[in-house]
């Protein structure tokens, strides 16, 4: 029977498996199509039932992630963990304060030096989630046996 630590461990490398290469894929295109998505945006925030629905489902993912990840031990732990919360506030901010987000959002398109801190934040994300992705599905080293040797 598997410790605890190793089942939260376990529970973290799948979480990494799923959510490394959506991060890395996902953001990596933001960053390369980030100037080509403000008609994107622009058509998301003319209607509002859209912009609740997506925070309603980022919400409900991120809590799903809070709720099923509570293992704060080690880097992968924490970039997971991390994850749920953003996902989690981030969907909170669009149904509480979508008229915020909307601001911020066109603040950045229609700033150059904006745009480009952005681009470069999506590409060091897309690398986070490379970093997920070789975490969750990297194979695990064999632990020692116990009494130390191993065999």
């Amino acid at each position: 029977m598997p410790s605890t630590d190793s089942a939260a461990q376990e529970r973290t490398r799948a979480y990494a498996r799923v959510i490394g290469p959506y991060v890395a894929v996902f953001t990596a295109v933001i960053a390369v199509r980030l100037p080509d998505l403000a008609g994107l945006t622009g058509d998301l925030f003319a209607q509002p039932l859209m912009v609740w629905m997506l925070g309603a489902l980022m919400l409900a993912g991120g809590l799903t992630v809070i709720g099923g990840h509570r293992h704060w031990r080690g880097p992968l732990a924490v970039a997971v963990s991390l994850f749920g919360w953003f996902v989690a506030l981030r969907g909170l901010a669009l149904i509480a304060a979508p008229g915020a987000m909307e601001a911020g959002v066109q603040a950045t398109m229609d700033s150059p030096a904006a745009l480009a801190a952005a681009r470069v934040f999506f590409g060091a994300l897309a690398l986070v989630g490379v970093l997920l992705a070789w975490g969750g599905w990297s194979p695990r080293r064999a632990a020692p046996a116990p009494g130390g040797a191993a065999r």
